[in-house]
């Protein structure tokens, strides 16, 4: 259980070190945007081979992947539209904007976009004994753009710079304990059960990326983001095979 919640901390501690790298250098928008396409490619990558193929393996009938899948995209859209009410919708903006929205909700919608993620990474751990350095790698490439995207727009909404890393570190430690849940939630779960939860985290990190990451990442980077996203890809598929 100590290990599920330190490789959980560990994937999340890109979010700290992204927003202090955000908050001590000035960034060009493009250069975020080209950032945040890295990090898409790399987690299309995971969903593909680390989840998708995972879940296919485990299970006893495609039923259980297809409705998994299903359930975390409905899941993450239902809980994105709330927060999006509620003052989130700018939470990754490198422009700005977060200053008209709810301190509560930009914290809930980060923390929405990375519970998915840091669950499994304490499955993982029960189901294999270790934590997958293929897995492990791209949730952590992929949370340094969201980090200093969100970041370089909270600075610029006037956050104060103690504010935004109390925030990150605090959302840090929440990954660590949804991967500690990971772990101890589905101890007792049958093979279809757990390749259901790989699909929900699938589908739930595919339409983030769908609505927050990639129209981010063209928007700002252009059409060089297409290549970058590419990059991504070709860089955690790498870390896969050689997992």
């Amino acid at each position: 259980m100590g290990a599920a919640f330190g490789w959980g901390i560990l994937a999340a501690s890109s979010l700290v070190i992204g927003a202090v790298f955000a908050l001590l250098f000035s960034i060009s928008l493009r250069v975020i945007g080209l950032i945040m396409a890295f990090g898409a490619g790399v987690l299309i990558s995971a969903v593909a081979f680390d989840l998708v193929d995972e879940a296919v393996a485990k299970s006893s009938g495609h039923g259980w992947v297809v409705g998994g899948f299903f359930a975390g995209c409905l899941v993450f859209f239902g809980g994105d539209w709330v927060i999006d009410r509620l003052g989130g919708s700018e939470r990754k903006k490198a422009t700005g904007g977060q200053e008209s929205g709810s301190p509560l909700s930009i914290v809930l919608g980060t923390v929405l976009d990375g519970i998915p993620e840091s669950m499994v990474i304490g499955l993982t751990i029960f189901e294999g004994g270790a934590v997958g350095a293929a897995y492990l790698a791209a949730v952590f490439m992929s949370n340094l753009p969201e980090a200093v995207s969100s970041t370089s727009g909270l600075v610029s909404s006037g956050w104060k710079k103690s504010r935004i890393l109390w925030m990150w570190i605090a959302i840090a430690l929440i990954s660590g304990v949804a991967s500690l849940a990971g772990y101890g939630l589905f101890q007792n779960s049958s093979p279809d059960t757990v390749a259901f939860v790989l699909a929900f985290a699938a589908g739930a990190i595919l339409t983030m990326l769908a609505d927050t990451m990639m129209p981010e990442a063209f928007e700002h980077g252009g059409k060089l983001a297409g290549v970058v996203t590419t990059l991504g890809f070709a860089v955690a598929f790498t870390i896969h095979t050689l997992d």
